[in-house]
């Protein structure tokens, strides 16, 4: 069974900050170093202080990254930079966007903000969709523990046909929203506060059938698993430890867009273009695409190529520098079930999984654990600079990819069967900072 709480968010006071838009940010892992920098730059109350700060050659084990995101969250609570809500709410969440890409298109995504009861995998309520990387999950950890807070909402999908749930938020939203934002990509994001204790509990009744997926967040999720774990060892019954804030928005929503993730090859000893496009042959048939000028003028031309392949099969750009752009289709005659026996019939045909089974690991040797552990992979969702680090040399290859269908996210993640690290991109993202769950707050539960 889902069950969902309000809560009583803690945010940021627009007297004390000024424009919300300056101390807001994108969720931690999608901060780039430049991104740190510039949301430094903007507001000294600025999120990225708590959440991604600088770390230093001085940095100890009494004074760190950790240490000091605790005493900013405490400090700002102390000044009155960021407050209570006055009583427990949900809080509805809108997002107007345009879809990247060389036709551009514009939606609005519709979700509440509530806390979410942490569950196993095994329970069956929540399920992920794709595996985690370590490092993040540890850093998480480190975070939770010192600031018993969390910052960012976990996203999650629900399944709703006909619409009911958005349909029963909808008189929250009619009036002039609570807070609105506009982000660096241009996204507008808009808050409500829906506390009227009888609609919440339709709310709360109305979710408890309801299976979770993970679309975004699985580090975060599992982060306050451990966090949980770990306070249920220390002999706590600390029954905020137990939940989770997070976003939930409807699977069959028109204003759901998966962006693809592109791979990134680098620091493989001993690579050889030639060595790795004649061994690829064994399962792919190579099409070579000729293009002219700067990534610019012919990203879309490509991208619609590589779109109107997958229609047909399992289909990957890859660019290796200058002249070697192109498309790998897979072979029609090979026989995925004796090559990956051990993949279920629901995954062996997806993109991402016959990249990470068949060319990372099979030709490139770039295995599971180095996958996990970021060795030779980056991840990146700008076309043009998953071409443009190999063209500067800091990479050796480009794998392109077309982005995962959410219906095939949803019931691969029900039946068990997690995609590899970063084989979606839910766009756009939720900001970290409109609202924040302080496990240590009033009424905090």
């Amino acid at each position: 069974m889902a069950e969902i709480v309000p809560f009583r968010a803690l945010r940021y006071n627009p007297a004390k900050v000024g424009d919300l838009e300056r101390v807001v940010t994108q969720p931690y892992d999608k901060i780039t170093a430049e991104m740190q920098e510039r949301y430094y730059g903007l507001n000294p109350y600025n999120l990225v202080r708590i959440i991604r700060g600088r770390q230093t050659a001085q940095d100890t084990p009494q004074d760190n990254v950790y240490t000091r995101a605790a005493r900013a969250f405490r400090n700002w609570i102390e000044e009155g930079v960021l407050t209570p809500d006055p009583a427990p709410a949900l809080y509805p969440y809108h997002q107007e966007y345009t879809v990247p890409g060389p036709s551009p298109v514009k939606r609005q995504r519709r979700g509440f903000i509530a806390l979410c009861r942490l569950q196993d995998y095994s329970a069956g309520v929540v399920h992920r969709h794709e595996e985690t990387l370590s490092a993040p999950k540890a850093d998480r950890l480190e975070l939770l523990k010192v600031t018993r807070a969390h910052f960012g909402q976990i996203f999650l999908l629900y399944s709703d046909p006909a619409g009911a749930i958005e349909r029963a938020l909808e008189p929250a939203t009619q009036g002039e929203p609570l807070e609105a934002v506009r982000d660096e990509y241009g996204s507008i994001h808009s808050v409500w506060r829906l506390a009227a204790a009888s609609r919440i509990g339709q709310l709360v009744e109305a979710m408890q059938d309801k299976k979770l997926v993970i679309a975004d967040g699985h580090h975060r999720y599992e982060t306050a698993l451990a966090y949980r774990n770990y306070c249920r060892a220390q002999g706590s019954n600390d029954a905020r430890a137990e939940y989770v804030m997070a976003t939930f928005i409807r699977k069959e929503s028109e204003g759901l867009t998966i962006l693809p993730t592109h791979r990134v090859v680098h620091s493989l000893g001993g690579f050889d273009w030639t060595g790795f496009a004649y061994a690829a042959q064994r399962w792919f048939e190579w099409e070579q695409v000729e293009v002219q000028g700067p990534v610019a003028d012919w990203a879309g031309f490509f991208l619609t190529r590589l779109a109107a392949a997958g229609r047909q099969s399992p289909t990957l750009g890859v660019y290796a520098g200058p002249g070697n752009l192109g498309l790998l289709r897979l072979r029609k005659d090979l026989d995925l079930a004796s090559r990956l026996p051990d993949v279920s019939p629901s995954l062996r045909r997806l993109d991402v999984v016959i990249l990470h089974r068949l060319l990372l690991a099979e030709i490139l040797g770039i295995d599971r654990e180095a996958v996990r552990e970021e060795r030779n992979l980056r991840y990146v969702r700008q076309f043009d600079a998953a071409i443009g680090q190999v063209e500067n040399g800091h990479a050796q290859l480009s794998f392109l990819m077309n982005p995962t269908p959410v219906d095939v996210v949803w019931q691969n993640a029900l039946a068990g069967q997690p995609l590899p690290q970063k084989s979606t991109d839910f766009y756009p993202k939720l900001l970290s900072g409109l609202t924040i769950c302080w496990l240590d707050g009033p009424d905090a539960l």
